[in-house]
């Protein structure tokens, strides 16, 4: 399997291999990442083909890919990659495709945030750079970046379709309008929460690029991954910072079990001030990236006002 970083490049099985599509044909693009599906879905529109293999409310932290998924991602012209060392399976998918799919990491070509790496979490401690830090893989919780990342993906495939270029750069333009007016609400949102007010507790720490967007301190239970639990001497400290920065509310996740953050409201006094989506869409209102920007950023602010 073949990586690029903002953009695709033919790999040529023969000498008659064509990039570009027939008039009938569509494109087979595999998605392990619920918010390039969307992208790909709103900017393709009937010239793509696309199987979401991470599902709406999946943690994609978690995820692990089934026989049948290889099996599409084998098959299609494009993976789609969330990127930022987020995917461990990568191994499995090269296997599954024998190294010749072409594979996109979309976060790859996007701002990163750096991060400490949680010395209770072995995956994270594993990245870590020489000062021990880690990317910070949730780059799709900032609407700047799914705007960089509609970009590349309406490249990619005017690359692997030159053809149908104009319908790739129109659906664009539409899709990109609408996650511009999205963010512009999001700031007005947002702006009706008094600066020193913006502190989120959340359940892990997902949140970091919506902080930077929109003015916020994160306290997380977790740390950048959801697959280990936090020490006691982590939720200790924790439990300080809620009570001495006077936090008024606790957020759960839509994949996440809650257990520990209800432990926190009873310590702190803090409320529980909704369910956000942290990881990628899920049901109900974050079945869309506009319905889970809305949700997240009214919900957080309500309930800090």
């Amino acid at each position: 399997m073949t990586i690029f970083k903002g953009f695709v490049l033919p790999i040529l099985f023969g000498a008659t291999t064509t990039l570009s599509p027939n008039a009938a044909e569509t494109l087979k693009i595999a998605s392990f990442s619920t918010v390039l599906t969307e992208v790909v879905q709103k900017v393709g529109a009937n010239h793509v083909n696309v199987a979401g293999l991470v599902k709406p409310g999946q943690d994609p932290h978690e995820y692990q890919p089934t026989p049948s998924d290889l099996t599409q991602a084998a098959d299609a012209k494009l993976i789609l990659l969330s990127g930022k060392h987020l995917e461990h399976y990568l191994d499995k998918v090269q296997q599954a495709t024998g190294a010749k799919a072409e594979s996109l990491a979309v976060g790859d070509d996007l701002p990163t945030l750096k991060m400490k790496a949680d010395p209770d979490e072995p995956q994270a401690k594993a990245e870590a750079d020489q000062n021990g830090m880690i990317d910070d893989p949730h780059w799709w919780n900032s609407v700047a970046n799914v705007e960089k990342a509609t970009i590349i993906v309406r490249d990619a495939l005017i690359k692997l379709d030159p053809d149908d270029r104009a319908d790739y750069e129109k659906n664009a333009r539409g899709y990109l309008a609408k996650l511009e007016a999205l963010d512009s609400w999001a700031k007005r949102k947002v702006a009706e929460l008094p600066r020193d007010k913006r502190k989120l507790v959340t359940s892990h720490d997902a949140f970091q690029y919506l902080a930077k967007d929109y003015g916020f301190k994160i306290y997380a239970i977790e740390g950048v991954s959801t697959e280990t639990e936090p020490s006691n001497r982590h939720v200790a400290e924790l439990i300080d910072d809620i009570k001495s920065q006077q936090v008024k509310a606790i957020f759960l996740e839509s994949s996440l079990n809650p257990k520990v953050s209800r432990e926190i409201t009873r310590e702190t006094g803090a409320k529980i001030g909704g369910t956000l989506y942290a990881d990628g869409l899920g049901a109900g209102d974050g079945m869309t990236y506009e319905g889970m920007v809305r949700h997240n950023i009214s919900t957080i602010v309500d309930s800090l006002k």
